[in-house]
């Protein structure tokens, strides 16, 4: 199981960002309203508040983020006082925003003025405890190899040495070193049992999560070979490099290295769409469980015997495997089969190469339920799939779930299991079944290494055209 370790930390500090803000307003208003003894013109109601506070809290996790301050190179790299003079803007723009919104609703929500000051001291102090408390739990949970990256550093360079020593040495950095494949001259001395005749070596016997490559030998075969397990790599250029450096730049200690991702789809954009999966998901099941129970009524009475659903195995991101939930629309008689081996059992082997020939569909699949061809052209057997949306097995936008015996047609399969399936996509916006199969395949791989989150809101209004429409549906 990989170690999201980046992911781990950002959560961790989008939830203690979250408390502490809403704690230093809830403080403030105490302080005000209780306890100094001075009078106030303005009278503030407790719900009024709370609800501004409410609106305020996601304005400043997006500064927070727009700042930086998500990023494990600031949180435990840069000095105290960087951080901190990102936190007092933090506070100052946030308190500011709500100053306006205070001013646009027309009704105050400020005892007095000069509580918007104090909110915004005690909004920098909290923040500065909290951030502190979560880097010391951090630490302990890095030490203790809880969310630590395995590390592979290949590479005949001084660089080489550097990241391992400074990796080797420091727990709290999130990187544990695995292995090295370098001349022996590379390799800090207390390390030398830590090397590898070659990658193929280390990767076979050292569990790894990311490589480092610190020269330029066979850049494309190392990073092909990150790309194929799913692990991340980094790249440490020379000086003369630096300056025409591509990707996300990172500093490991005092060495530069840069992250050249298969996907944008890491990190805080990870959790931003899985945040955006779950409430979408838990919304669409409270407005389709009365269509979804219908329609498990109808199946059911015309069809006692079997199971009203068809779960199938499927494969999503790291090569996972899942069992995707869908409304059966195939007759029972030809379910688990492959469409040559339904096709020899109804006697009618000539439909095989004309059902492949057409992107592996028939206008009038003779496998096919007259309720099932209902379900497909309206995307109702799709519903039952909002529950592997909820579970984290697939995503609501994604590229399509492969079958595992589908991964041989796929020559960048790694690339396309970088990310999670989608219930939709790129490619059944782009004409689902009407196009062939290189093209789908094609776009789903544009989808994966250009997400970006205006993609994926643009996706999802054209599925809702899409199904509206019955354009493409098969």
């Amino acid at each position: 199981m990989k170690k999201k370790s980046d992911v781990f930390l950002r959560v961790s500090l989008i939830v203690g960002d979250a408390v502490a803000i809403i704690l230093s307003f809830a403080v403030a208003y105490f302080i005000r309203v209780h306890v100094d003894p001075r009078p106030y013109v303005f009278e503030a109601q407790l719900q009024d508040f709370t609800l501004t506070v409410v609106f305020v809290v996601p304005i400043m996790l997006i500064i927070l983020a727009a700042l930086g301050l998500y990023k494990k190179s600031v949180f435990l790299g840069v000095s105290k006082l960087v951080e901190w003079g990102r936190l007092i803007l933090a506070a100052v723009l946030s308190v500011s925003a709500l100053i306006v919104y205070d001013f646009f609703k027309g009704e105050s929500v400020f005892p007095v003025r000069v509580m918007a000051i104090t909110s915004m001291l005690l909004c920098f102090v909290f923040l500065v405890l909290e951030r502190f408390l979560v880097k010391f739990i951090i630490r302990r949970v890095f030490r203790k190899d809880y969310a630590t990256k395995r590390v592979i550093i290949i590479g005949n360079s001084k660089n080489t040495e550097y990241l391992a020593d400074y990796i080797a040495s420091n727990p709290e950095s999130g990187y544990r070193l695995s292995g090295i494949v370098a001349n022996r001259k590379y390799i800090p001395k207390d390390l030398k049992t830590h090397q590898y005749s070659s990658l193929k070596d280390a990767l076979r016997k050292a569990r790894a999560d990311v490589i480092f490559q610190t020269d330029e030998k066979s850049t494309e075969y190392v990073y092909k070979q990150a790309i194929n397990r799913h692990l991340l790599y980094y790249f440490v250029p020379s000086e003369t490099a630096l300056s025409s450096h591509f990707g996300e730049m990172e500093l490991v200690g005092n060495t530069p290295a840069v992250l050249v991702m298969a996907t944008p789809l890491t990190g805080g954009n990870a959790v931003i769409k899985r945040l955006f999966d779950l409430v979408f998901s838990i919304v669409a099941i409270a407005v389709a469980i009365i269509p979804m129970i219908i329609v498990w009524v109808i199946l059911k009475l015309s069809d006692i015997r079997h199971s009203v659903f068809y779960v199938d195995e499927r494969l999503t991101q790291y090569n996972r495997k899942f069992r995707c939930y869908k409304f059966r629309t195939m007759k029972p008689e030809y379910s688990g089969m492959t469409a040559e081996e339904a096709f020899k059992k109804m006697g009618k082997s000539e439909l095989i190469k004309k059902y492949r020939r057409d992107g592996d569909y028939l206008k009038d699949d003779p496998r096919i339920t007259k309720v099932g061809k209902f379900l497909r052209k309206t995307s109702i057997d799709e519903l039952p799939q909002l529950f592997n949306i909820l579970k984290g097995d697939i995503s609501l936008i994604g590229p399509r779930a492969l079958l595992p015996g589908e991964l041989r047609e796929y020559g960048d399969r790694s690339l396309i299991l970088s990310v999670k399936s989608g219930l939709t996509g790129f490619a059944q916006v782009s004409g689902r079944r009407d196009i062939p199969f290189n093209e789908r395949r094609a776009l789903d791989i544009y989808y994966v290494r250009n997400w970006s989150l205006w993609l994926d809101l643009s996706i999802f209004f054209k599925t809702i055209a899409v199904v509206l429409k019955g354009e493409g549906a098969k």
